[in-house]
């Protein structure tokens, strides 16, 4: 496999992880939360928690490789002490990212999933952290653009 072909294939992983962690929270929150305000509470709180829990399962997975595979590309490109500003942008609103949905999945997730009834305020919460975990995507997404203007 030529040299340029293995960094593109690590470039695609890296946009398709991205995309798959903005994409389905941006799903998750904005389409899925108000679209089960038409079953009733027990039937929610369940499709709710078991969505999240996959999702979150798949992030467990996703967060590490957009890591690792931007942090590849930093080494590849000439290392972190030449990086440009956007890429330690890019980097630190990633980790950001990463910070804040290990604090949603250990805590108001955790809250819910052992709660007999789980209370709208719970998810209410999981919805905001995650709706800020989007903002920062899409700004991450901007400073990618940022740093690769045309020529």
């Amino acid at each position: 496999m030529p040299h340029s072909i293995l960094w593109s294939l690590i470039l695609a992983l890296h946009i398709v992880s991205i995309v798959v962690w903005i994409g389905g929270a941006a799903y998750a929150t904005i389409i899925l939360r108000p679209s089960l305000s038409l079953l009733d509470a027990t039937q929610r709180n369940s499709v709710h928690l078991q969505t999240l829990g996959r999702f979150f399962r798949m992030l467990m997975h996703v967060i590490p490789t957009v890591l690792i595979t931007g942090w590849l590309m930093i080494i590849h490109e000439g290392g972190f002490a030449h990086a440009p500003w956007t890429t330690n942008a890019m980097q630190l609103l990633g980790l950001i990212m990463a910070a804040l949905f290990v604090r949603v999945q250990m805590g108001p997730y955790q809250k819910a999933r052992r709660a007999i009834r789980p209370q709208p305020a719970t998810f209410d919460s999981i919805r905001n952290q995650i709706l800020v975990i989007v903002a920062l995507g899409l700004l991450t997404i901007l400073v990618a653009a940022l740093g690769h203007p045309f020529l």
